[in-house]
């Protein structure tokens, strides 16, 4: 499947907070949205699930207008939308059952869901006795319990412990993989990088950046070398004016991107090094060199 919206526009009183964006999502893949506070990025997302109609712009699905009725669409919100006094496995069945599955199957897929994130001893516990970080994947298992085609994630890894979010990981990849379409937002740029190919990012409601992560990347100019080695200040102290200590390793600048192999060669054989390669600017560096300028 292929989910994409055109031209999209949205206003807000005065404020104009949309201003015609255009995006596309896969199956099988999974597209990061980025974007500061007041970027977009949350109205797109609600446009997206007819939460609110655009002003101007149209979503599609495989090429037509989308029918909402006919796709079945998961949402995990930044923040929580549960029931706090009701127990885990009464309100599973009862978002499961509102999105049209029966009763018997609400109950049974909750249970496998519950055992898949380690959460089966919660089934009859009320929410507000669980910590932040199992209501967040109780959250997570309404956004998936009636296998949805379409998934969208708002800051699906807050409040997680490593543990848990290592499991988290595993969810969503295997959701990957199982062909859907996956929307990823997220402050924390490691998760961008680990799970999305494609990403777009917002700033004062306009694309400044889309595209294939590794291609945006591959286009930033490859003159910098990252070293670790046990001899870093030796390699600074014959290259002074080359290198800059950073807090990655020690940072060696090419005078040209062609002579990376002939320098790495050098340094490899008068060096003892542990790790030498191109430095490739990261996620977190792309977003604030677009985004730094306005909201």
């Amino acid at each position: 499947m292929r989910l994409e919206i055109r031209d999209i526009t949205k206003t807000f009183g005065e404020k104009q907070v949309l201003k015609g964006i255009s995006m596309c999502a896969e199956s099988g893949a999974a597209l990061g949205i980025l974007g500061r506070n007041g970027a977009g990025k949350t109205t797109t997302l609600r446009i997206l699930m007819d939460v609110f109609p655009a002003d101007s712009g149209e979503v599609l699905l495989e090429g037509g207008k989308i029918d909402y009725s006919q796709v079945r669409i998961g949402y995990l919100p930044e923040e929580r939308g549960l029931y706090p006094k009701k127990t885990v496995i009464e309100q599973l069945v009862y978002f499961a059952r509102l999105k049209g599955m029966t009763r018997q199957k609400a109950v049974q897929e909750a249970d496998r869901w519950l055992d898949r994130l380690d959460m089966g001893a919660y089934r009859g516990k009320r929410l507000d006795t669980l910590s932040k970080g199992n209501q967040q994947k109780i959250q997570l298992i309404t956004a998936v319990i009636h296998d949805p085609q379409i998934i969208m994630l708002d800051e699906p890894f807050s409040g997680l412990d490593p543990v848990n979010a290592a499991l988290l990981k595993d969810v969503v990849k295997e959701e990957v993989e199982r062909g859907k379409i996956v929307l990823f937002s997220s402050h924390q740029m490691g998760y961008i990088e680990e799970f999305c190919d494609q990403i777009a990012v917002l700033n004062g409601g306009e694309i400044v950046l889309q595209g294939r992560l590794e291609a945006i990347k591959k286009a930033y100019p490859r003159d910098r070398l990252l070293i670790r080695s046990s001899e870093e200040s030796d390699i600074a102290a014959a290259f002074p004016s080359a290198c800059e200590q950073a807090e990655r390793g020690l940072l060696f600048h090419l005078p040209v991107p062609s002579c990376k192999q002939e320098v790495m060669e050098r340094l490899t054989g008068r060096f003892d090094i542990d790790e030498i390669r191109v430095l490739e600017p990261s996620l977190n560096d792309i977003f604030v060199e677009y985004t730094k300028e306005r909201i």
